[in-house]
């Protein structure tokens, strides 16, 4: 008979130190990518597991269940992909660049960015499909006007993920009140303390910093050059967006995601057969490889090669391996480890809500998993929380920072990998310009400190019974 243990929480550190260690080996030293570094903080995983007498069979069910948690965004990023090819080939989002270029002033593109994404996503509650159809558009535009990548996508991503944050239409919007025990209405109106300034610090951030790069790089030649080299391969039409606002309204009207963006990829490949003149077996051939563009001109074949069945592979696999990893280490007890002795450290409101926010972040780092970040959190302070005398919204407002945000910071998350796959800009590279991002988080931990919005209420009466810490088994060796 053996007992499976909870790990100590200097070992519940060990998978994720060899975790950083391997990725920021591979990222800055080896040039490899991801997937070898999540491949061994599982390997890591698995071995603290036999270690504290898991079984085998035990730690292949907690990858599984991990895994099962990825399924869904990896649907959405096939059919994601399905959409941008064929919106390419229709000419949607030849379009949308056009009109683009010729009616935005490039001194204002970067603030646009990131107040257009943050208005639709908070309109539509979703920052995935945000980023998968504006988004990609606004990188084809703002690399067209000759805008840094990485500067363009982290305004995508600060506005993508206001709405994540922010919209009552939002899984995690509605996920975080329930694993913190407060209401929907009041947590919303809860997080405007720290959203709303953040989002205005970060579009003054991107009015400064895109005003340099537009006085600097700004080719009004090459942005002349891009717009007839569209309308000469395409037949553009202010007709063709009606296809995203489409889009957007089966979206607020709260249409099942998946079938939505199915239909949306069909009426895409309808209009390029239709407008463009593509043959089904042309439209076939580019959901599944991409839109492959031959314009004559470089920077523009560049720009609008995207999209299809095939180029989503990559960062599926990727996808698979973050959620293994984050299924085994929550499986063997790692957060739990970690979190339990954090909320005992908390002795005063400023430390409990900056402890709140960094085993969020933990959390995140670990697992790559947003929604794990903040369900764990939420459970693990939410009695802390009362009988300190805290109102529960402040405590799912951290959450909401550190987990639904500040995923974005973890270059080897879904949030991230997904951003990846549908920009094509590296995380390293866009995370220092989510300036969103950020800020949230720390303005969070700053209210902490002040006490400014944090709310107060009658503390809980203190419970001396501990709460389980883990569900032991015994199990026959």
């Amino acid at each position: 008979m053996a007992t499976v243990k909870l790990p100590k929480f200097w070992q519940a550190l060990l998978p994720m130190i060899i975790l950083l260690f391997t990725a920021l080996m591979s990222g800055l030293k080896w040039k490899a990518g991801m997937d070898i570094p999540l491949v061994v903080g599982i390997i890591a995983a698995a071995i603290l597991g036999i270690f504290l007498k898991h079984k085998w069979s035990d730690l292949e069910k907690f990858i599984i269940e991990g895994i099962y948690k990825g399924i869904f965004p990896c649907l959405l990023l096939f059919i994601i992909g399905a959409i941008i090819a064929t919106w390419m080939q229709s000419g949607v989002i030849p379009s949308l660049i056009y009109y683009s270029l010729k009616l935005i002033d490039p001194h204002i593109f970067i603030p646009i960015v990131g107040l257009t994404t943050a208005i639709l996503s908070v309109s539509i509650g979703s920052s995935f499909t945000t980023i998968a159809t504006i988004g990609v558009a606004f990188m084809v535009v703002g690399q067209g006007m000759g805008f840094p990548p990485a500067l363009v996508a982290g305004a995508v991503i600060s506005g993508s993920y206001f709405g994540d944050k922010l919209s009552p239409l939002s899984e995690t919007t509605n996920l975080e009140p329930v694993v913190c025990d407060t209401d929907l209405i009041s947590h919303v109106k809860h997080m405007l303390w720290d959203t709303i300034p953040a989002l205005f610090i970060s579009i003054v951030i991107y009015y400064f910093v895109g005003l340099h790069y537009s006085t600097t790089t700004a080719n009004l030649h090459h942005i002349k050059n891009i717009m007839n080299v569209l309308e000469h391969s395409f037949n553009l039409s202010s007709y063709l967006l009606l296809l995203p606002v489409l889009t957007i309204v089966l979206i607020i009207k709260r249409f099942p995601i998946l079938p939505t963006l199915i239909f949306i990829s069909v009426i895409g490949g309808i209009v390029a057969m239709v407008v463009q003149g593509n043959s089904l077996t042309q439209v076939i051939l580019t959901v599944t490889n991409g839109f492959s563009s031959h314009t004559g001109l470089n920077d523009v074949d560049s720009l609008l090669n995207r999209g299809g069945l095939l180029s989503m592979l990559d960062v599926i696999m990727l996808i698979i391996l973050s959620t293994a990893l984050g299924g085994i280490m929550d499986g063997i007890g790692i957060f739990k480890a970690i979190i339990q002795p954090i909320v005992q450290k908390a002795r005063r409101t400023g430390s409990l809500i900056f402890l709140t926010v960094v085993s969020t972040l933990i959390v995140g780092f670990a697992s790559g998993s947003q929604h794990l970040s903040i369900i764990l959190s939420g459970q693990g302070f939410t009695k802390t929380y009362k009988e300190r005398g805290l109102d529960t919204k402040n405590l799912s407002r951290c959450v909401a920072a550190g987990g639904a945000v500040g995923i974005n910071l973890v270059p080897w998350s879904v949030n991230a990998f997904f951003g990846l796959a549908m920009l094509k800009v590296n995380p390293i590279d866009y995370i220092p310009f989510s300036y969103f991002v950020i800020l949230v988080p720390l303005i969070n931990i700053i209210y902490g400190f002040t006490g400014f919005s944090i709310v107060k209420i009658a503390p809980a009466a203190k419970n001396p019974s501990k709460e389980p810490e883990l569900q032991y088994r015994e199990e026959n060796m």
